[in-house]
């Protein structure tokens, strides 16, 4: 049986897996603007005798699938998705370890636009249902997330309300609905929260919901009727990290300013203790005229 495999287009992405997992990459297309780019790249491929190429527009095109590559494609090994163990949890929660959850989001597009968010404010977990529903990564999915399909790892679980149930030992464990939910999302208990997004066009299932100790809704003006599931998942994981972010903000050092002196503002060399000097008197000018 072949091994499955996916294409990363743009340099984004190619760039992040050559960095994570080089042996990963069994081949590598470029048209010739890209290239100089990734030289480093062709130099190991070439000592582990892989295929590289420069290719003209057409054939990167077919190779990708889509006109959107990005000038570069690799061509990688399938990642197979990690279940979660009961000791993972554990461990998280001892890490105080953010997680997001996602009911059965359908879209590949959304899929890599949440992963894209969740690597950009640093919310290395996100678990997805083995459910036919749920949008498993794709070639879609790894081009949208630009990148950040490197700093996420994605995990499995059979059976998502019976999940969550197991999790609330650990996790104050909050769903997202379009109304009727909390308007703020606060950590209440002391534990570390954990936040699960609903499906694009269903929400989240009403045996979720259940499951949740708690439900949140974006409070919006009511024009429409809700955020995008990645444009909310964008708010979801900022919440989640905002108090962390806040605590290394204020445990860093205040910056030393570079810039020069004020003009008047007395200097801390030793430039400052020369005595100053008398200036020499100005000579009266001499007339002009004829005569001199």
């Amino acid at each position: 049986m072949k091994d499955r495999e996916l294409t990363l287009c743009g340099a984004g992405a190619v760039r992040s897996r050559f960095a994570s997992a080089p042996d990963s990459i069994r081949r590598l297309f470029f048209d010739r603007a890209t290239a100089p780019q990734f030289a480093d790249v062709c130099r190991t491929l070439a000592r582990s005798r892989r295929v590289y190429r420069c290719v003209e527009a057409e054939e990167l095109e077919r190779i990708a699938g889509t006109v959107h590559h990005g000038g570069i494609v690799a061509v990688v090994d399938a990642e197979i998705l990690p279940v979660v163990k009961p000791a993972d949890i554990v461990r998280w929660a001892q890490q105080r370890e953010p997680l997001l959850l996602l009911d059965r989001i359908g879209n590949a597009h959304n899929l890599g636009a949440i992963v894209r968010s969740a690597a950009f404010f640093g919310v290395s977990k996100i678990i997805l249902p083995d459910h036919p529903q749920a949008a498993m990564p794709s070639d879609a999915t790894y081009r949208v997330a630009e990148g950040g399909m490197e700093h996420v790892t994605l995990y499995l679980v059979p059976h998502l309300p019976r999940f969550i149930r197991e999790l609330r030992d650990h996790y104050d464990v909050v769903g997202t609905v379009p109304v009727g939910g909390e308007p703020v999302l606060t950590n209440r208990e002391g534990r570390p929260l954990a936040v699960v997004m609903g499906n694009e066009e269903h929400g989240l299932s009403p045996e979720v919901a259940a499951a949740c100790n708690r439900l949140l809704t974006f409070p919006g003006t009511g024009r429409v009727e809700s955020l995008n599931v990645s444009a909310a998942a964008t708010l979801v994981v900022w919440e989640l990290v905002r108090e962390r972010v806040s605590e290394r903000s204020l445990s860093r050092p205040a910056p030393v300013s570079l810039r020069p002196a004020q003009a008047g503002a007395p200097r801390s060399d030793a430039r400052t203790s020369r005595p100053e000097q008398p200036r020499r008197p100005k000579q009266p000018r001499r007339p002009k005229g004829r005569g001199r």
